[in-house]
């Protein structure tokens, strides 16, 4: 399977004759879009939950990113070395000492690959599918019962107090993605509306305390083992806003910003954890999130699982402030502790106004 990067480089290649070299060699020519690289293959060669491997050269290897089955083994490997394996159907195949046979029964080797750094001709560039904009006035009509598209609703500005007594959603372990907080594959198809995509938030984080996943505690009603999303909505209706509790690199993988659109759009106030992905700590910060780590990591290890959670001093909040955080335990005892921030002057403007479009249409 061939995926081109864009239109532009499918008709490139079509133009310079390797797409029909691909093709007489047995290629399927995939969409110009994101497809077995997030888990959109529509696989029917074996059932799922098969283990198997193969090998590709997109960009991420995340358990079941490729097929949505968690058993695919998938490694990563150059264009030319995926390109050899699949003509020699040999995982081990190695073309410095290894031959094929050709159509006269001869052995041969792999010619080293050469080629272009850049097509000689430039690119093929029709601009299909381009729009050009029709200025201010035009009007975006979306169908009220569309379960595909949404038209997006501003998020609520920081009222200006602290959070107080905020419930834990989830205290995830672990490793912990984009992927794991907005699984993409067939929720794809609501990636144009936010609240259905928002359905399947965290639906793939490891509970800290039960190792369930996807799941956790309502901590208003003491039920258990209901889904992360079912959870914030019941606190969303409630009026509740939420707290996030993060493991290592939080957040990350694919630069997915329904990872932290979904978690706003639900009524998450804040994400503390003991570090982050960089790209991932971004997007939270753009949707009005207010992203913290914890400056003893070992804290992670203080937040109960029927903890409210309060985030003191946010009148005060500057780049460089240290952000008190205190525990409100079920048993009626508290524990303070600190977080820190990586919040500029500017960021911290998309957090009080609720969002950096929030800031932006402000200010246009």
């Amino acid at each position: 399977m061939v995926s081109p990067g864009s239109q532009l480089v499918k008709d490139t290649i079509a133009r310079d004759g390797q797409l029909a070299t691909l093709e007489e060699a047995g290629a399927v020519m995939l969409s110009n879009s994101c497809g077995p690289c997030i888990g959109q293959w529509q696989r029917e060669d074996i059932p799922k939950g098969t283990r198997n491997s193969l090998v590709n050269s997109f960009n991420r290897n995340f358990r079941g990113r490729n097929d949505g089955n968690p058993e695919t083994l998938s490694f990563l490997a150059s264009p030319e070395m995926v390109t050899i394996m699949a003509v020699s159907g040999k995982l081990d195949f190695n073309p410095n000492t290894d031959t094929l046979l050709n159509e006269n029964g001869d052995a041969v080797k792999f010619d080293p690959p050469t080629g272009d750094d850049l097509p000689q001709s430039g690119y093929e560039d029709n601009k299909a599918g381009y729009q050009a904009p029709k200025g201010g006035d035009t009007k975006v009509i979306v169908a009220d019962d569309s379960q595909r598209l949404q038209l997006l609703t501003p998020f609520t500005p920081w009222d200006g107090k602290d959070f107080d007594s905020l419930p834990l959603l989830i205290k995830a372990k672990g490793k912990c993605t984009t992927d794991h907080i907005s699984p993409a594959g067939p929720w794809l198809k609501f990636r144009g509306h936010l609240d259905n995509i928002s359905d399947n938030m965290l639906s793939g984080a490891t509970n800290a305390f039960t190792d369930e996943v996807g799941k956790g505690k309502n901590l208003l009603t003491g039920e258990t083992g209901k889904t992360f999303s079912e959870t914030a909505r019941a606190y969303k209706k409630e009026g509740l806003q939420f707290v996030i509790v993060g493991d290592e690199n939080y957040g990350e993988g694919s630069s997915r910003e329904h990872a932290a659109m979904s978690p706003r759009l639900l009524g998450c106030a804040a994400v503390l954890v003991k570090s982050f992905a960089r790209i991932h700590e971004t997007n939270l910060k753009k949707q009005g999130i207010l992203a913290m780590c914890f400056k003893d990591g070992s804290d992670y290890e203080k937040i109960q699982e029927n903890d409210r959670i309060s985030v003191k001093g946010l009148t005060a909040l500057a780049p460089g402030s240290e952000i008190e955080i205190v525990l409100n335990h079920a048993d009626g005892g508290t524990e303070s502790i600190s977080a820190v921030h990586t919040l500029n002057d500017e960021q911290i403007r998309w957090f009080k106004s609720g969002s950096a479009l929030n800031l932006l249409r402000s200010e246009s």
